[in-house]
């Protein structure tokens, strides 16, 4: 996994945020936001036209790290990226706070307030952020 983009999810129920490495992988960057409906279909598309190596999927845990309610659906996203790219490793990442985190940023970064409720902005840069978290950590594990 030295080369080549990572692609990672912060999973919602309504919309999934992305972000994606460059090739060398040293730096995330906000792709996109989507409806969930329509995940596998741009996964597919972006595989296609994209060197991915690794996927790296955002695991809700709570304070105490129980796994919280939208776990047995994350579980069955990493289940269907390794069915289909087998080839391609799926990582998991711990996301608390990762949504807390975009919010600090997009106020820091002087967004105005209406723009900051903007959900689809708030879950990409929560998947950023935690493909970030997943590239300064020394310990991958691989599911």
């Amino acid at each position: 996994m030295d080369t080549g983009i990572l692609m990672a999810f912060d999973y919602g129920l309504k919309k999934t945020g992305i972000a994606v490495t460059d090739p060398l992988q040293t730096i995330a960057s906000a792709l996109t936001t989507i409806p969930t409906p329509s995940l596998k279909d741009y996964v597919a598309s972006y595989t296609q036209t994209h060197q991915v190596t690794g996927f790296v999927v955002g695991y809700p845990l709570q304070k105490d790290g129980t796994p919280s309610t939208i776990m047995p659906h994350i579980m069955g996203f990493a289940r269907h990226l390794k069915g289909c790219y087998p080839h391609i490793p799926v990582y998991q990442q711990d996301e608390r706070y990762t949504s807390k985190m975009a919010a600090q940023t997009l106020l820091a970064a002087g967004i105005k307030k209406m723009k900051r409720r903007d959900k689809t902005l708030l879950d990409k840069i929560s998947a950023s952020i935690l493909l970030q978290s997943f590239l300064d950590t020394k310990t991958k594990t691989s599911l």
